[in-house]
């Protein structure tokens, strides 16, 4: 299974972007029971969850996000989405699709990561 992470950019503050994660190789009994997540990495700061879905569709957000990102997932895609508005430049950072295969037990599988930069 391999995370393919797209959609980063550079935005003002006060704007929107959406990240996408695809599972490619993925067999679609496998991504639906998964849970699925966002993380991101700022300069000199460790990796912090931004926000996760298990297989039901509930989410969970950091709470320096709540009420400003949405994450999705679309199984049948085999996809999941970071839908990130009223950015500010604290959310700049490396963000990274993460999949917990409940088929995979035993691994954390990570996309390459997508730059995100907000200016002020």
């Amino acid at each position: 299974v391999q995370l393919q992470a797209s959609g980063g950019g550079s935005v003002q503050a006060g704007g929107s972007l959406r990240l996408s994660c695809a599972a490619s190789r993925a067999i679609l009994s496998t991504f639906r029971d998964s849970t699925m997540g966002w993380y991101r990495q700022a300069p000199g700061k460790e990796r912090e969850l931004v926000a996760s879905m298990i297989r039901s569709g509930i989410p969970n957000y950091a709470d320096s996000v709540k009420g400003r990102f949405t994450i999705s997932r679309d199984n049948a895609r085999k996809t999941v989405y970071l839908q990130m508005s009223d950015l500010t430049p604290e959310d700049t950072a490396v963000y990274y699709c993460n999949a917990r295969f409940a088929a995979y037990p035993a691994t954390n599988f990570w996309g390459q990561g997508t730059q995100v930069t907000v200016s002020s």
